[in-house]
């Protein structure tokens, strides 16, 4: 499967790795969910997600798209295995989104955290934090791929 370069998927650690850079908007949100569902239609095993936001700096999202992202995303993984959705923000904006995605998929089986340190959010996901630090751009990094077809 390719992916965007701001996409990652750690076969070995089950987790998939977001790192947008600039502006989070509907384009960027509906392609990482597109990223997600398509991985999750070709295996049967859950994996983890961590998004790092620290790149970011413009937010162009509003209240209506959010939560309508949270429910389709609430039922679209009904029945699945639990997973959980970390994710690195320090922006208050994407903060009190990403808050209400957690909100809004409470009691679901997709578990979300906001974290403001990397470090917590890897022990929370159980992965070493050296996973989930940022690699230099053009570093060849050999995990932007995962290995199912």
């Amino acid at each position: 499967m390719n992916l965007p370069p701001e996409i990652q998927f750690h076969e070995d650690l089950r987790l998939l790795i977001y790192r947008p850079k600039g502006l989070i908007n509907e384009v960027e949100i509906n392609k990482v969910i597109s990223v997600i569902e398509d991985i999750e239609a070709v295996t049967q095993e859950p994996f983890n997600r961590f998004s790092d936001t620290s790149e970011t700096h413009e937010i162009e999202l509003n209240f209506k798209y959010v939560i309508h992202v949270s429910l389709h995303r609430r039922l679209s993984h009904k029945g699945r295995a639990p997973v959980k959705s970390a994710i690195l923000a320090t922006d208050s904006t994407l903060i009190h989104y990403a808050g209400l995605l957690a909100l809004l998929t409470q009691g679901s089986s997709i578990r979300v955290q906001v974290f403001q340190d990397r470090k917590e959010a890897a022990l929370w996901l159980g992965v070493p934090l050296e996973r989930l630090m940022a690699k230099p751009a053009g570093g060849g990094d050999e995990t932007n791929h995962t290995d199912q077809t």
